[in-house]
């Protein structure tokens, strides 16, 4: 079977026989059997994955593919890399991570992700948790932290109804105002969208990064 090699999200085939297998993360593999791919993930480019690496061959994973994300952002924002190994993936696949929260920036996140893999019939390992998906111990897990996530979303509403409440009372709008104009935003996300590192972005228009990234979904 051909060797694959995986960087930052791309992949590679180390034998350039076999490179017709196929052209893109999504296409059919060569072998249908059960794999094993592993995803790791760092938030900023300044960050090594090297540990990350350390800790899956302590634990004995040889995977069959590595994805990776740098640079991650916020809640929300994109992780092609995620998104790679999610496509690729098939029923009976197992994903191991070194934790649960490599997976998302808020327990919903990471909840959805293992919800949408199980539901996929793919396992989900996490190594520090030893959180292992295809044991009743693991699916238990899985629906704590659904549960979870569930009151995180019921207690978000609960404060922004008070916060709603409370600016009517003192006579102000409902919601506050935006931060940036509608011009403003979308030169925000048209630097963004050119490269501008976030940090910049934040320091030039007085927003926090989480700012940054809610509007650059809202443009998406």
């Amino acid at each position: 079977m051909a060797k694959y090699k995986v960087a930052q999200s791309h992949i590679s085939v180390s034998n350039p026989q076999s490179h017709n297998v196929f052209h893109s993360v999504g296409a059919w593999r060569e072998d249908q059997s059960m794999s094993t791919a592993a995803y790791l993930r760092v938030s900023t480019d300044h960050q090594s994955l090297d540990q990350q690496h350390d800790a899956l061959s302590s634990a004995g994973i040889c995977p069959d593919k590595v994805f990776t994300d740098k640079l991650s952002g916020g809640a929300g924002s994109d992780r092609p890399g995620l998104a790679d190994a999610l496509e690729w993936l098939r029923p009976g696949d197992r994903l191991v991570v070194v934790a649960l929260d490599r997976l998302g920036r808020s327990v919903a996140e990471v909840t959805a992700t293992v919800a949408d893999l199980t539901a996929r019939d793919i396992t989900v390992v996490a190594l520090r948790e030893s959180v292992d998906t295809s044991t009743a111990t693991g699916r238990a897990i899985a629906a704590i932290m659904a549960s979870l996530a569930e009151l995180e979303l019921e207690l978000g509403k609960e404060r922004r109804q008070a916060s709603r409440e409370a600016r009517i009372a003192r006579g102000l709008p409902a919601t506050r105002p935006p931060k940036l104009s509608a011009d403003q935003q979308k030169r925000l996300v048209r630097l963004y969208r050119s490269g501008e590192p976030v940090q910049e972005l934040t320091s030039m228009f007085g927003v926090s990064r989480a700012t940054v990234f809610r509007y650059v979904r809202s443009a998406a």
